[in-house]
């Protein structure tokens, strides 16, 4: 099916700096879909993954007895999925591939939110560690098993050079690991990916990946407010003097006197989204309208991320960011629930590993007469893939009780 041509219909406009609609190519060579466009095929291949589907019952800061309102990977997934479509959108960027990586992005996340992952990456420290990043490259590239002629959902390359990169480059120009990863090197997924197919890890990603990873950002600013208030953490009146957010209040309450918490808390968070999201379209419209920019390469090779807020509106995110760390992330009955949930990531990884047995056989397989770090990543990419509450129940099955996360 060569020279097929995609229909006028799926391909929107797109500025120069956009990544082009047909994909530098796929690790296995596939023939195109007459009727969507490799990016759109991307997006529907992740969708139908298990991984995305369990995304429903993994948590982001509470667990799921906190209570069926606050957020969870899936609904802060499909926030992001949004939030990066509105800024492709209005920057002539392919909606289509900011949307994948959007969707894809938390897919290497573990049961009980960043505490499953330090638990998880506690424990394989000595095997290799383990980064939510390089396993939802290991999820698309080799766990996912739903085609009959390759492992992982073989994605186009832009997808997977977002999916590693839409944080910055891994690499320096010197060939050394950047600042995140100079401490324990890249993660072995990476590296082992890498050479089978070159993502350039030395450069940005493309303009699209950089929305999907600031969409992401928004997105928590918005949410992580809205779950801290629901959950009593903190009160509008704390929020008074947070940058951004104070002001957005006081311009609410002079609008609206007297208006209820409820509506008050979604004026915010729908303010607090906008705010956010127009400064980055007008940042990005400044970067890409400077005439420097005339392909997606030159985006990659811009030295910066060109999806950014301005000096201002950067400086109120860490405001946010700086009142919701000591105010929510480390508050005490979050940090109680976090402990619980730790421990429980860390029985079941020395359980499992101890006798593999204990995990369902196609996931035993090959194990037999394997060496310690095969069978640490094997064990490490079950648990990783558990929803909390199958975390909870195997903790159960294993050790007879399980801890109420409360």
């Amino acid at each position: 099916m060569a020279g097929v041509q995609i229909p006028d219909c799926v391909v929107r406009p797109r500025g120069p700096w956009a990544v082009a609609p047909q994909s530098r190519g796929r690790l296995f060579n596939e023939p195109q879909s007459p009727t969507r466009t490799d990016f759109q095929r991307d997006r529907d291949r992740i969708i139908h993954s298990t991984a995305f589907r369990r995304l429903k019952h993994k948590t982001q800061v509470f667990v799921a007895h906190e209570g069926d309102h606050y957020r969870t990977r899936l609904t802060h997934t499909i926030e992001v999925s949004q939030i990066a479509r509105s800024l492709a959108r209005s920057l002539a960027l392919d909606e289509d591939l900011a949307e994948a990586l959007a969707l894809a992005h938390d897919l290497g996340h573990t049961p009980f939110g960043h505490t499953g992952e330090d638990a998880l990456d506690e424990v394989m420290r000595p095997y290799g560690g383990f980064d939510h990043n390089a396993q939802s490259l290991r999820i698309v590239t080799r766990l996912e098993r739903r085609y009959a002629d390759f492992d992982g959902l073989n994605l186009a390359w832009e997808t997977l050079e977002g999916l590693v990169k839409h944080n910055g480059p891994l690499l320096g120009t010197d060939g050394q690991p950047t600042e995140r990863y100079r401490a324990r090197g890249i993660p072995m997924a990476i590296l082992e990916y890498q050479a089978q197919q070159d993502l350039e890890l030395t450069t940005f990603a493309s303009a699209e990946a950089q929305a999907a990873a600031i969409a992401d950002d928004i997105a928590y600013n918005a949410h992580d407010i809205d779950d801290g208030l629901r959950a009593g953490l903190f009160e509008l009146k704390d929020l008074e003097q947070v940058p951004l957010a104070g002001e957005l209040l006081a311009d609410i309450a002079a609008r609206h006197p007297g208006l209820d918490r409820s509506r008050t808390t979604h004026e915010l968070m729908r303010r607090v989204i906008t705010r956010l999201v127009e400064d980055v379209i007008a940042e990005g419209t400044t970067a890409f309208t400077s005439g420097r920019y005339l392909s997606s390469d030159d985006v990659r090779h811009a030295g910066r991320a060109l999806m950014a807020f301005s000096e201002r509106v950067g400086a109120a995110d860490k405001g946010i960011k700086g009142f919701l760390y000591p105010n929510m992330y480390r508050h005490e009955r979050v940090m109680r629930v976090r402990a619980h949930a730790a421990e429980v990531v860390k029985r079941l990884f020395h359980g499992l590993f101890a006798d593999i047995t204990l995990m369902p056989a196609e996931w035993c397989e090959g194990l037999e007469q394997a060496g310690e770090d095969k069978r640490a990543r094997r064990v490490a990419d079950y648990i990783a893939g558990m929803t909390d509450t199958f975390a909870l129940n195997e903790h159960r099955r294993l050790f007879g009780s399980a801890p109420e996360l409360r």
